[in-house]
């Protein structure tokens, strides 16, 4: 026999050709294996059923609030942008790092001068969670007032979107707060529009004709200069400020009425130094959950480092600690880099999420737990969805970012069962809407069946 038919004949029987439709089956089985997740099998074909949920990567982690038992999962070891839901993170520093108060200021007395400066409390004069303590306070002393800016972090977090800085969610981060670092306008037709702080009026002006921009106000990307854009109907809206140490202190003199002058940052000596409690750390909580407030999140990091050291503000700070003294049992690291979860450095599994909220659940009363989430039907994010007339069913946190809508709460079943679930959905292309629906149907579902 020839060499050539010899190897010829050696080929074809060593590697057979493959059978029809082979590379077609290994494929639809490995998109299978992908879509099958642990547990009961009508909530596997209810998820890889669905012409919505099937083109983008899904994450679900449920699992029974009282036992820990673990009740089903789809790709829950696997890592998500987890967009807002990273505001259940900063809650857990806070309650363990703060006390059952705000703190407001901190202050040291000498002879006829008071000095005083910020431990990121954003309270102060806020639009939606107001305090006047601090205002009243510094107020009502009889010493002079100098104003000493402790080191803080950069206006804006890592992995931050920079053309974010003219919308209302994505306030500048900073050591002294006051207004929300917003400004806020009232509009009527014909009218010019009512601003507050007054102080801002001068800096308003009508867009330009060539103008172009779906928003009510459009702020100058490096200053305070905010343009009005054309309108016939009646608005409210905020947009950012620009912040600066010479424009707080501006804004304090006029409000306090009152002359408050800088002084350079210098540590006291620690045995003097007083702090000025402000409001009920749950008021903050719950705001900054239920509607999934960015400022007050970032904020929160922020006060959480206050108490950890005295001589700066440190998001990193806050982080470090918190990871190293009470998340070394989470199942999965976290790359957590900011408070609100606006950064897309932030990462984190289903698993480690549901994971927090059973350590919330075993640390904190049911009752005020359920209380700072968001309720279905009720209030918040939530409201319009997971409704029943006899009441919430469904408390959570959600996460939307651009291609990204997440939920991690707590479910309680027809028999009366509360779980605790993280469902997980990144690089979607339909509508945010849709995707929310499907989730409301598969939890739903989840709701009768277990």
């Amino acid at each position: 026999m020839r060499p050539c038919y010899l190897l010829l004949l050696l080929l074809t029987t060593s590697f057979p050709a493959p059978a029809a439709g082979h590379n077609g089956d290994d494929g639809q089985a490995a998109e299978q294996a992908l879509r099958r997740g642990k547990g009961p099998q009508w909530l596997n074909k209810l998820i890889s059923a669905s012409p919505v949920l099937k083109q983008h990567h899904v994450g679900l982690c449920i699992t029974d609030a009282a036992t820990g038992e673990q009740l089903y999962e789809l790709n829950s070891d696997q890592y998500f942008a987890p967009a807002s839901t990273m505001k259940l993170f900063s809650l857990y520093a806070g309650l363990h790092l703060l006390g059952d108060s705000l703190p407001s200021l901190r202050y040291v007395v000498r002879h006829d001068s008071l000095l005083f400066w910020g431990t990121g409390d954003p309270t102060l004069l806020h639009g939606d969670v107001p305090s006047r303590r601090a205002f009243a306070f510094l107020q009502s002393r009889p010493e002079k007032l100098f104003y000493s800016a402790i080191p803080c972090v950069e206006a804006f977090g890592p992995g931050w979107s920079w053309d974010d800085y003219n919308y209302y969610f994505s306030p500048e981060r900073g050591p002294f707060p006051i207004y929300g670092h917003t400004v806020r306008f009232y509009a009527q037709p014909n009218q010019r529009p009512r601003v507050l702080p007054r102080d801002f009026s001068a800096l308003v002006e009508p867009a330009p004709a060539s103008f172009r921009s779906p928003d009510h106000v459009r702020r100058a990307a490096l200053e305070n200069r905010f343009f009005v854009l054309p309108f016939t109907r009646n608005w409210i809206d905020e947009t950012p400020f620009r912040t600066s140490p010479e424009l707080l202190l501006r804004l304090l003199q006029d409000t306090l009425r009152r002359p408050v002058q800088p002084l350079a940052w210098r540590l006291p000596p620690q045995d003097s130094i007083r702090t000025l409690s402000g409001l009920p750390v749950d008021s903050l909580y719950r705001r900054m959950l239920q509607v999934s407030d960015n400022f007050l999140a970032e904020q929160l990091l922020l006060m959480c480092s206050a108490q950890l050291a005295p001589d700066s503000l440190s998001t990193d700070r806050t982080i470090r600690a918190v990871r190293q003294r009470f998340l070394l049992d989470l199942p999965d690291p976290v790359k957590w880099v900011d408070g609100s979860g606006l950064s897309r450095l932030n990462l984190a599994t289903p698993r480690t999420m549901t994971a927090l909220l059973l350590k919330l659940h075993r640390e904190v009363p049911e009752p005020r737990l359920l209380s700072l989430l968001a309720a279905g039907g009720g209030h918040g994010t939530l409201r319009r969805v997971y409704r029943d007339p006899q009441g919430p069913w469904l408390w959570g946190k959600t996460g939307t970012l651009t291609n990204v809508h997440n939920l991690s709460g707590y479910l309680r079943t027809r028999r009366g069962r509360l779980l605790a679930f993280t469902f997980m959905n990144n690089h979607h292309v339909v509508p945010t809407g849709e995707v929310r629906k499907e989730m409301e149907r598969v939890l739903g579902q989840v709701r009768e069946r277990l």
